[in-house]
């Protein structure tokens, strides 16, 4: 049941949080069969999101700027993959696992890679952990929240240890963002926001058990086609109601940069200079490359 609340989630989420031309575009969902995992299905979805970067990272994107997410779903494991694309800005990758285990968090090594360092561990418990302001609903507060068609809930302190039934999804979280000046910066901010979807959604999920439990497979994959085609339809009609965007950034901005290191961190090829004593005097300055897309 729980794979089926999940596509339930996610599909009613991502309507949810799709307005004025930003949220999530499906591109591509269908069976995919894996040679481990067996029978599952793989999606590619569009991530449209300039307003919800902070404004220090709005200077470098374009004002439609969208990441690439690839995931491939085979219950009770699950991979998704994010890949930036844009050529005017570095490489970014996302990628989480998810594995659904019937316990309440306590497995160490629940990804067969040995166990993991405690101080890379971070439980997140629907119940308790504060989440944002703007995402707040008191239909979704899990203090409140009865289940009319299974009798669960309310949820209580030390839930986790006295619920039954109880799943837990694990997630791995890697991310990169290897740019000189920005890297800490970038991981931070997407570790933080990656967190913050996971918590709502997942209170999403079992606040929302009424609306889901009791549906087939073939029921919710067509409830996921169908809230699919009007999240796209309503980006679409956003955007174009909105008017055409610029897809470059409308200023000018150069770097400079003189040493090796720096221009390999960025991901540049660097050329042998001579010794500028037997050079024209236009090497004596500075190397400056501007960062504008071409």
């Amino acid at each position: 049941m729980c794979s089926i609340g999940q596509l339930y989630m996610i599909s009613k989420h991502s309507l949810e949080q799709s307005s004025g031309g930003e949220g999530v575009e499906v591109v591509r969902n269908e069976p995919d069969t894996h040679p481990q995992y067996g029978q599952g299905q793989v999606t590619e979805k569009r991530i449209y999101l300039s307003s919800k970067l902070p404004s220090w990272m709005r200077k470098f994107v374009p004002m439609i700027f969208y990441v690439t997410e690839k995931a491939w779903n085979f219950y009770p494991y699950t991979v998704t993959g994010e890949l930036h694309h844009c050529s005017f800005v570095p490489k970014l990758q996302v990628k989480i696992e998810t594995r659904f285990e019937n316990d309440n968090g306590s497995n160490e090594n629940v990804f067969g890679d040995g166990p993991t360092p405690r101080d890379s561990v971070c439980f997140l418990d629907i119940l308790s952990d504060p989440i944002p302001d703007k995402h707040y609903k008191k239909t979704e507060d899990l203090s409140g929240w009865v289940s009319k068609r299974t009798g669960r809930g309310p949820l209580v302190d030390g839930w986790r240890n006295s619920a039954r039934p109880i799943m837990c999804s694990y997630k791995k979280v890697q991310c990169s963002f290897e740019v000189y000046g920005f890297q800490s910066r970038t991981e931070e901010f997407i570790h933080r926001n990656i967190r913050d979807v996971l918590l709502v959604g997942h209170r999403q999920a079992v606040a929302w058990t009424d609306e889901w439990h009791g549906m087939s497979l073939e029921e919710v994959r067509e409830y996921e086609r169908k809230l699919q085609q009007e999240t796209n339809s309503k980006l679409k009609s956003d955007r174009t109601d909105s008017g055409p965007a610029p897809l470059c950034p409308s200023f000018s901005r150069s770097i400079s940069v003189t040493d090796e290191s720096s221009l390999k961190k960025m991901g540049l090829k660097t050329v042998s200079i001579p010794d500028c004593s037997s050079c024209p005097s236009s090497y004596s300055v500075p190397m400056r490359m501007n960062s504008n897309p071409e």
